[in-house]
This record gives C-alpha cells, structure tokens and sequence, in this order.
C-alpha cells in the first residue's frame, strides 16, 4: 500500500510540474513573439519617419528649383 501511495505521488507531482514546464514554455513564447512584434514595429515606425523626412526634403527643393527656373526664364523672356 505505501509503495502505491508514493508511486501515485511521485506521478502526481511529475504531472503538476510538466504542466508548469509547459505554462513556463508558452510564457516565453508569446514574451518572444510580443517583443518581436514590438521591435518590427519599431523598425517599421523609424523606416517611416526617415521616408516622411527625404519626402518633405525633396518636395522643397524641387519647389525652390522650378521657383528659380520660372524666374530665369520670365527675365530671360522679358529682356
């Protein structure tokens, strides 16, 4: 009889901590995947901004170029 009972136990307690490794597993796999996720939008946040910024950029400088040809060519027309 006590053999049974500390054989039973001993399964007990060996299940409880399987399901505790698994919870343990499955913790970590979803920290990963959220600090993945987190890091991809990061990354695409940053990559967005600089695109938004050389946008801003060339749109100026394509306006202060056609500016200054339209005044050459009006002074070059006028004279």
């Amino acid at each position: 009889m006590k053999m049974k009972q500390s054989i039973s136990q001993f399964e007990s307690a060996f299940e409880q901590e399987t399901s505790l490794e698994r919870r343990r597993r499955e913790q970590l796999r979803r920290r990963a995947a959220n600090r993945s996720r987190a890091r991809r939008i990061e990354r695409t946040q940053q990559s967005g901004t600089v695109r938004f910024s050389v946008l801003a950029i060339c749109l100026t400088v394509t306006v202060i170029v056609v500016a200054i040809a339209m005044f050459e060519a009006l002074s070059l027309l006028i004279s």
